[in-house]
């Protein structure tokens, strides 16, 4: 891809947010090269994910050793509506996910996205108040909220504190704002623990409800990418113990968010 050809994508990707491209044939290395077009490439702390050699690349499996489903579930936070990297400072900018294995249509194990700039938008008169508050963000917490079975290691959870950030953030590009919240969203800064899970799952819920949400069904070989900083994302379920399902990611990180000057 020339450099004409990827300011196309990439003007493309902060105008429409989510990006499909169709019949890929693009290996492990291939993606790597093309996600540092866009930025720095994340290295996910849990390192059990890390494909190919590569530790940009995070592969969510279900296969065993002899390429059969397993029954397993590769990562049940995966479930629920998050934006990736929004537990580190320095947060995800785009994510580009490929399907070595999709399963059959019908078969669950989609991808729905969520237009998080349209779910502020829908809330901003309502409740203006939240543009003055700050979320913290820990990776622990979602995962032992949603895939407890395999927590994190010490090493792991030393590395990774939480951090805070903004409810809603300034896009860095488009100036736009979006609502920045997601299932790593743990507490409100200077609110009761409880009232603020309350809050922040309310909020979640209102994301969804009010703004745009496309669900994809995945074919082998395609390639999508989205913008974290107004996308929420989470996938389907599926029959681990019958569906194939082979998704390839890399995340590009970004900058740390801002939010509304007052």
């Amino acid at each position: 891809m020339d450099d004409e050809l990827f300011a196309g994508v990439y003007e493309a990707f902060l105008q429409h947010q989510v990006l499909l491209f169709r019949n890929q044939n693009l290996s492990s290395a291939g993606q790597v090269r093309f996600g540092r077009r866009f930025g720095t490439l994340q290295v996910h702390v849990m390192s059990q994910y890390h494909a190919d050699g590569h530790p940009e690349l995070y592969r969510l499996s279900n296969l065993d050793e002899q390429g059969q489903p397993n029954g397993k579930h590769p990562d049940k936070g995966t479930l629920a509506w998050h934006t990736d990297g929004s537990w580190e400072r320095v947060t995800g900018h785009a994510t580009i996910l490929y399907s070595e294995l999709a399963p059959a249509p019908g078969s669950g194990g989609e991808t729905h996205f969520c237009d998080a700039y349209a779910a502020w938008d829908a809330l901003r008169d309502e409740h203006p108040e939240l543009a003055q508050l700050q979320a913290t963000h820990n990776l622990d917490f979602s995962r032992n909220r949603r895939h407890a079975e395999e927590p994190l290691t010490d090493a792991q959870r030393a590395a990774i504190p939480a951090v805070t950030h903004p409810v809603v953030r300034v896009h860095p590009e488009t100036g736009r704002q979006a609502l920045y919240l997601g299932d790593h969203a743990e507490s409100i800064i200077g609110m009761d623990y409880k009232l603020g899970r309350t809050l922040i799952d309310q909020l979640n819920d209102k994301a969804v409800a009010n703004s745009a949400t496309y669900a994809h069904r995945w074919s082998s070989d395609e390639l999508m990418i989205w913008d974290n900083r107004c996308v929420m994302h989470r996938a389907t379920s599926y029959d681990t113990s019958k569906v194939a399902r082979v998704i390839r990611r890399c995340t590009v990180i970004g900058e740390s968010p801002v939010g509304i000057e007052t």
